[in-house]
C-alpha cells in the first residue's frame, strides 16, 4: 500500500522495539549495554533524556566514561584532491586527525527557515576568512549543504553536524579550540550557548549572560531607565490574569510575543481584551521560565534599526536604516533604506548615541542590532539583540565595512581603535527588499505583520532612493509597471496615507481604479478615479479586470480580521496572475517614487566597487 520497501519497515520496527526497551527505565539511567545499543542505533542524548525524564547532562556523564563517544569519518570532496568534510558516528573508530595549531570554532545556522536565513551564513563565512587570516585554524560546524559555510574551502575543517549540545561538545573536546563563536549563526547556536558554557566551552565575544540579559525584559527595562533611554511601556506575563493586568495598565493596542524567538514567530498586534484572551489561551509553552512579552504598540511610528561593532568599551555604528513600512511590520519583512530618507538628523544621532551606550553597558564584544521606533518626536528602543542580524550583509555592502570580519577580529582580542575604521557619509542609496514565498502558498493571505514571512532579501543600489527601490523590486521579480492602471482599495484608517501615492500615480499618467469607498475619498481629494466593483457587487469586477490584464499594480490594505474574508481574494488573485501588489501606504508611496525615477531613464548598471570608490 505504502510502496515502502519491507527492509525499511523492518529497520523502523527495530527502532520502535528498542525505544520500548528504553522506556522500561523511565525516571532513571539506562544499563550500560542498552545505552551503548541506543547510541549506536542513533538515539541522541537529548531524545533519550526526554523520553527517560532525566537530564541530558546525566546521559552524557554516563556514556563518556564507558568510551561511548562519537567518531568521525572523512567524506572526500568530489573532484578535489586532499579535501574532505566530516560526519560523526557511534559505530566506528575516529578517522580524523587533529593538528597542534591554535583553533577557533564557528557554529553555523543550521537549516534555512523563516527567520533563520542565509544572511547569518554570510557572517559565518566572513568569520572563517578572518580567523584564517589571523593565523588560526578555522573549524566550521554546520549541517546545511545549501550554504557557502559548508563549502570545503571556506574553513580549514568542516564538521557536517547538527547544532546540538551533544555534537558540538564532542567536536570541542576532540579539537580543543581556543574558543567558540556562537553569535553569527542566528538563534540556533544561541539556544545552546548557555549549556555549552556550563559544560566548559569558552564562548568568544559577548557572553551568554549578556545575550540573556537583552531577552530578560524586566532587567533590560531597568538598564534602559538607568541609561535614560525611552522605551514603550511593557511587561511580562506567564498567566492570563497577569496579561490582563498589564494590558489594563498599558492600554491597547499591544504588541505581544513569546520570549526567545527569532523571526517574530507568534507575534501579534492585539487591539482588545478578546484578542488578548485568545492569544494567551492559544500560546504554547507559556510558563514563568518562558513568559509572553507585552509592549505598548506605537501606532504610525517610523521604525529604524542600527547594527554596531563593539569591543566591550566602545562601539561603531556604520549606518542607521530606516524602515519603509511603519512600525508593526517585522523588520525582516520590511523594506529599508540606507541612508534614511525621512528621519531628522537629530534622531539619527540619537540612535547612534543610544546604540553605543547600550553596547557598552551590556559588554557587547562583536556584533549587535537594535530596533527603534520614532513617535511624537521621540526615539524609543524596541529591542536589542547582542548578535549578528540579517541586515549585517546589507550594511557591509552599502557602507564598505565588512562588519563580520571586523567583529571577528574584535572577538579575537583587538580593540576598535586598532582597526582604524572610519564611517564615511553614503552619497547613494541602498534599499533592502524582502522576498516572499507566497507564490508557493496561494491559500495564504500575503499581508505583512509582526510575524516574519520572508525567506530571503535583495539589495537595490542607485544614486536616488526611487531608483534603488525600483531595482530592489525588480530583483524580487515583482517588477513595477511604467504604464497602465493602478487599483487602490484600502481600509478606512489607511485612506489618508495613500493620497500622495495616488496623486503621484495619477500625475505619471496611470489610470486609477478604486472601489466605492476609496474612490469617493480620492475624488474628494481632487484625484480622478474610475470606480470598480468588488467581487460580490456585480460584473465586471476586480477579478474580471485582473484576469483581463486591465490592472498592472494593486494597492490593497486589509482591516484586521473583519475584512479578511472581504478582500483577501484580491491579494491572492494578484499572486495567481503575477501582478505586483502592495499592502502598506508607505510602500505605495515608495513604489510611486520608484516608477517616477525609472521613467526618467534606464537604471544604470554599476558595480559595487564603483559605489565604494565614491566613499573615498
Amino acid at each position: 500500500i505504502t510502496h515502502i520497501k519491507p527492509w525499511f519497515i523492518g529497520q523502523m520496527r527495530e527502532l520502535v522495539q528498542l525505544e520500548e526497551q528504553v522506556l522500561q527505565y523511565k525516571g532513571k539511567l539506562l544499563p550500560d549495554d542498552l545505552l551503548r545499543q541506543a547510541k549506536e542505533d542513533g538515539f541522541a542524548d537529548k531524545y533519550l533524556a526526554r523520553i527517560l525524564g532525566v537530564a541530558e547532562e546525566d546521559i552524557r556523564k554516563q556514556r563518556i566514561p564507558l568510551g561511548i563517544r562519537e567518531g568521525w569519518e572523512p567524506v572526500p570532496v568530489s573532484g578535489v584532491e586532499d579535501a574532505a568534510y566530516y560526519y560523526s558516528t557511534y559505530n566506528a573508530p575516529d578517522q580524523v586527525e587533529v593538528s597542534d595549531r591554535p583553533k577557533i570554532m564557528v557554529l553555523g545556522g543550521g537549516p534555512n527557515r523563516i527567520g533563520q536565513g542565509i544572511e547569518f551564513d554570510y557572517c559565518c563565512v566572513h568569520a572563517a576568512f578572518s580567523i584564517r587570516e589571523a593565523g588560526y585554524e578555522s573549524i566550521m560546524v554546520n549541517c546545511n549543504p545549501e550554504t557557502v559555510s559548508t563549502d570545503y574551502d571556506t574553513s580549514d575543517k568542516l564538521y557536517f553536524e547538527p547544532l546540538t549540545v551533544e555534537d558540538v561538545l564532542s567536536i570541542y573536546e576532540k579539537e580543543r579550540p581556543e574558543g567558540v563563536i556562537v553569535q553569527f549563526g542566528g538563534q540556533t547556536p544561541l539556544n545552546i550557548a548557555n549549556e555549552l558554557e556550563a559544560a566548559g566551552v569558552k564562548i568568544l565575544g559577548t557572553s551568554p549572560v549578556s545575550i540573556d540579559l537583552a531577552e530578560d525584559r524586566d532587567r533590560f527595562r531597568q538598564i534602559m531607565r538607568k541609561l535614560g533611554i525611552p522605551q514603550p511601556e511593557s511587561g511580562m506575563a506567564s498567566t492570563l490574569p497577569e496579561a490582563l493586568e498589564i494590558a489594563g495598565k498599558i492600554g491597547y493596542p499591544l504588541m505581544v510575543r513569546p520570549s526567545y524567538v527569532l523571526g517574530g514567530r507568534a507575534m501579534e498586534v492585539i487591539h482588545d481584551e478578546e484578542m488578548l484572551r485568545h492569544y494567551v489561551m492559544a500560546a504554547v509553552d507559556i510558563s514563568p521560565e518562558r513568559p509572553i512579552l507585552i509592549d505598548k504598540f506605537l501606532e504610525n511610528a517610523i521604525e529604524a534599526e542600527a547594527d554596531a561593532i563593539a569591543d566591550g568599551t566602545d562601539a561603531l555604528v556604520p549606518a542607521v536604516m530606516e524602515h519603509i513600512e511603519l512600525a508593526g511590520v517585522h523588520s525582516g519583512d520590511s523594506a529599508c533604506v540606507i541612508p534614511p530618507i525621512s528621519i531628522p538628523l537629530k534622531h539619527i544621532e540619537t540612535i547612534k548615541e543610544y546604540t553605543r551606550k547600550i553596547a557598552v553597558e551590556l559588554g557587547v564584544i562583536g556584533l549587535m542590532n537594535i530596533q527603534y521606533a520614532i513617535a511624537n518626536d521621540t526615539v524609543y528602543i524596541l529591542e536589542a539583540n547582542p548578535r549578528a542580524s540579517r541586515t549585517v550583509p546589507l550594511v557591509s555592502k552599502v557602507c564598505n565595512i565588512s562588519m563580520a570580519r571586523y567583529a571577528t577580529e574584535v572577538m579575537l582580542g583587538k580593540k576598535l581603535a586598532d582597526l582604524g575604521l572610519t564611517v564615511k557619509p553614503v552619497g547613494y542609496f541602498g534599499v533592502k527588499e524582502a522576498v516572499f514565498p507566497f507564490n508557493m502558498f496561494p491559500e495564504v493571505d500575503p499581508v505583512l505583520g509582526p510575524e516574519m514571512r520572508s525567506t530571503g532579501e535583495v539589495l537595490g543600489m542607485a544614486d536616488s532612493f526611487g531608483m534603488a527601490f525600483f531595482k530592489a523590486q525588480e530583483a524580487t521579480q515583482s517588477v513595477l509597471p511604467l504604464v497602465g492602471s493602478v487599483l487602490i482599495t484600502v481600509a478606512e484608517r489607511d485612506k489618508p496615507g495613500v493620497i500622495e501615492a495616488a496623486r503621484q500615480f495619477s500625475g505619471q499618467g496611470f489610470k486609477i481604479l478604486a472601489t466605492e469607498g476609496t474612490s469617493r475619498f480620492l475624488r474628494q481629494q481632487g484625484i480622478e478615479t474610475a470606480e470598480i466593483f468588488k467581487l460580490k457587487q456585480g460584473r465586471p469586477n476586480i477579478i474580471d479586470a485582473i484576469k483581463n490584464s486591465e490592472i498592472q499594480l494593486i494597492i490593497n490594505t486589509p482591516r484586521g480580521k473583519s475584512s479578511h474574508e472581504d478582500d483577501s481574494y484580491i491579494r491572492q488573485a494578484a499572486i495567481n496572475y503575477k501582478i505586483p501588489f502592495i499592502t502598506t501606504p508607505a510602500a505605495a508611496l515608495a513604489a510611486a517614487k520608484g516608477i517616477a525615477a525609472r521613467k526618467k531613464g534606464e537604471a544604470l548598471v554599476k558595480s559595487l566597487q564603483s559605489y565604494h570608490e565614491e566613499l573615498g
